[in-house]
């Protein structure tokens, strides 16, 4: 009889709005015709990126509501691992959290392994490195310093935006925390794929600890229901005064004159791109300062817009 094979399995990391939703897009592109399997953790429940992600042609199990490297959702993680084992997978990538630390990731797949057997080829960590805002967030949580440190593959997103002093200071910093992962850039999602073929794992650098990631650490996240088109103007006002306070906002919703949008808070920057995206209209808000965001958040909406909306935990 036959051995099944085994999958290639990949653990793709970065801090929130890194671009790993856009990178795994591009790369099922270049992976057309292969089986492939995702395992994609939001940290909100609302599984925004789930909704884009979508793919007829590719299985996806969505896990929310917390990291999956934290004891509070390590069962979910091992459960939903066992259970992609039924599939005949190509591949697997598994889009962890931008809060997720995967310091821990191997003692997780020691646990598949004792589940399921011998299932999953591992083939290393995958950071995404904004290069627009790592430097500041790394100073924001340790988190985004912990991706990098236990990453194989460090690939530095939004490459093009940034002038090559900041380049060449950036692949300094990364250097100081790891030293062996091998580097590479990617501009929009596209980035140079032979790592498919290489050996990520004698990239290895630090070795398994304990996460960070704890019930007691993990930030408040907030679910705004939105029932009327906003206008633009007063949206931007609204989210401008509200960005010093949080560490992403993403939804989608309708704006008056435009239509549906997909809106998108990393840093500083609001991005707004067209939407196919018929659901209810919402918006998704990771705190930096706790339950304090929702005065906040209230007071500032109620300031700018005349929408009419719902805030819910």
């Amino acid at each position: 009889m036959q051995n099944k094979k085994t999958t290639k399995l990949y653990v793709i990391t970065g801090f929130l709005g890194a671009g790993k939703t856009t990178l795994l897009l591009k790369l099922l592109e270049h992976l057309k015709g292969s089986r492939v399997g995702i395992i994609q953790n939001e940290f909100g429940k609302l599984g925004i990126d789930g909704v884009i992600l979508k793919n007829d042609d590719i299985h996806m199990v969505e896990i929310n509501r917390g990291s999956i490297f934290c004891s509070c959702l390590k069962l979910s993680f091992v459960s939903a691992l066992s259970e992609m084992t039924q599939h005949d997978f190509d591949y697997l990538f598994v889009e962890s959290s931008g809060l997720g630390d995967p310091s821990n990731v191997e003692e997780i797949l020691g646990a598949v392994d004792a589940v399921s057997g011998k299932s999953y080829d591992f083939c290393g960590v995958i950071c995404l490195v904004d290069a627009v805002n790592f430097i500041d967030q790394l100073t924001d949580l340790e988190t985004v310093y912990r991706q990098l440190k236990h990453c194989h593959l460090a690939v530095i997103t939004k490459s093009d935006l940034v002038n090559s002093s900041k380049m060449a200071d950036l692949e300094k910093k990364i250097r100081e925390i790891n030293a062996v992962c091998r580097l590479t850039t990617s501009i929009q999602g596209k980035m140079d794929y032979s790592f498919l073929d290489d050996d990520l794992l004698l990239y290895q650098w630090a070795e398994s600890e304990e996460t960070t990631n704890t019930e007691e650490a993990k930030p408040k996240t907030l679910f705004m229901e939105i029932y009327d088109a906003v206008d633009k103007n007063q949206l931007v006002k609204f989210l401008n005064e509200i960005i010093p306070s949080v560490y992403r906002i993403k939804g989608f919703l309708t704006i008056n004159g435009i239509g549906r949008q997909q809106i998108d808070v990393v840093g500083t920057k609001i991005n707004f791109k067209e939407s196919v995206d018929s659901g209810n209209a919402q918006l998704v808000f990771i705190s930096k300062i706790g339950p304090a965001i929702i005065k906040n958040i209230l007071s500032a909406w109620n300031d700018n817009v005349e929408a009419e909306m719902k805030l819910k935990n």
